[in-house]
């Protein structure tokens, strides 16, 4: 009788600690080999304090004038091809797809060459601002030299996620909107 006795709490013993050791386990060595998000994620930098000149308004433009809004920035020249024109439709697209949550979502377009947008292309976006890029705020963007890419700026001022200059617009438009859902902030 001792003998099973001490099969059964030994059994009882390994029921018990035997998914604290799994859990642990999966938590510190095992790795999705997929994830849900579609932007890529980048280690969080903070935008400088540096102050970017407004090319549509009078004034200059801080950090903190951001809002602490959920932003997403368009790294970019004034001249606007085709591939330009797809990043600011998917950016208005993103906004505009989050619903009553839009206001919580900003536009910004950092010129990198200093020249002025064409009027035409300024008047079809709303709730826009574009400003003249600082060597600052661009070193704080993984690849903003190489190509142009849409940032995400979380309403602290981290740079925190990039998307390919041709963003799919619809998985977009996901990874705000469960970044919206899940943040108590912006």
């Amino acid at each position: 009788m001792r003998a099973e006795a001490r099969r059964t709490l030994l059994a009882l013993a390994v029921v018990c600690l035997l998914p604290a050791a799994l859990s642990y386990l999966a938590y510190f060595f095992w790795k999705p080999s997929q994830t849900v998000n579609y932007g890529e994620l980048i280690a969080p930098v903070v935008l400088p304090e540096a102050r970017l000149a407004r090319l549509l308004e009078a004034g200059e433009l801080e950090r903190e004038a951001l809002g602490g809004r959920w932003t997403l920035v368009y790294v970019g020249p004034s001249a606007c091809a085709d591939a330009c024109g797809k990043a600011l439709y998917a950016m208005r697209q993103a906004r505009v797809a989050q619903g009553k949550d839009r206001h919580r979502v900003e536009r910004l377009w950092l010129v990198t060459d200093g020249g002025t947008p064409e009027e035409g292309l300024l008047r079809a976006e709303d709730r826009f601002t574009v400003a003249v890029a600082d060597p600052d705020w661009l070193a704080v963007m993984p690849g903003a030299g190489q190509a142009a890419y849409l940032y995400l700026v979380d309403p602290r001022g981290y740079v925190m996620m990039r998307f390919p200059e041709h963003p799919d617009v619809g998985q977009m438009i996901g990874d705000l909107k469960r970044l919206l859902k899940f943040s108590g902030v912006g």
